[in-house]
């Protein structure tokens, strides 16, 4: 049996020609997400923009980051939702040593500094060996984790102590691509469930001088690349006309 699920890029219409209300279904529509915006953000402007009740997302991204999220139109598509969410990510990002925040990324405030400019480039590229592979990962308290029936950013935001038990997962690569001060641009290929976030504090962690993530994008989920994704705007401006955009 073939299947009916079509991927929609940047590329191709989202719409019958001659009515933007009646969407093709189901779909897996490709979204460059924009910055300041949640996944659940996007849903909403694409589910008003193509007129289906039925819209969904294969995997979250914090409103900081930007990059790929596969919006899923239609309940045959929202079905397949797994087929999507296990698929390896990338992405590409920028931590900042020296200074730790609270969610582990620039969403909240620096809590702590620390000179880093000490540390070598020979130093960065032993700390991150062991964040590499098969690993244990403590995911941040301002995640979306559920513990004792609530998310554990509820909890941090009251204030509570949690203790977080540290899940499995996979990281095919964590590099520098660019030292710049003490910002360093990394490239992450991962497995689902993988927390950048994380992995930028316990690199500053093993430097003994902290680190945070300052910028995220996600550039691929298994083999669709956000090069082939619609810009938001232009996705609506597309869904609304019935055509690809120009």
């Amino acid at each position: 049996m073939t299947d009916p699920l079509r991927i929609v890029t940047a590329s191709e219409p989202l719409a019958v020609p001659g009515g933007a209300a009646a969407p093709v279904e189901p779909a897996a529509v490709l979204v460059d997400k924009p910055p300041g915006m949640t996944s659940f953000g996007v849903v909403k402007k694409v589910r008003w923009a193509l007129g289906v009740k039925k819209v969904g997302h294969a995997g979250t991204l914090d409103p900081m980051a930007t990059g790929l999220l596969i919006v899923l139109v239609g309940r045959g598509a929202t079905r397949q939702q797994d087929r999507f969410m296990g698929l390896p990510k990338v992405y590409t990002g920028t931590v900042r040593l020296g200074q730790t925040t609270p969610s582990y990324d620039a969403d909240t405030p620096v809590e702590a500094e620390a000179d880093a400019s000490g540390v070598t480039d020979g130093q960065i590229a032993d700390a991150l060996a062991p964040l590499t592979g098969e690993i244990l990962q403590v995911p941040p308290i301002y995640s979306a984790i559920k513990k004792g029936g609530e998310r554990l950013y509820k909890k941090a935001r009251r204030g509570e102590t949690v203790e977080i038990e540290p899940r499995p997962t996979t990281v095919t690569e964590f590099v520098v691509t660019e030292r710049r001060g003490d910002d360093l641009d990394v490239r992450v290929a991962c497995s689902k469930g993988t927390y950048v976030r994380s992995l930028a504090h316990d690199l500053g962690a093993a430097l003994g001088v902290g680190g945070h993530l300052v910028a995220l994008r996600r550039q691929a989920i298994g083999p669709f690349s956000v090069d082939e994704a619609f810009a938001l705007d232009a996705l609506v401006e597309a869904a609304r006309a019935g055509a690809p955009p120009a």
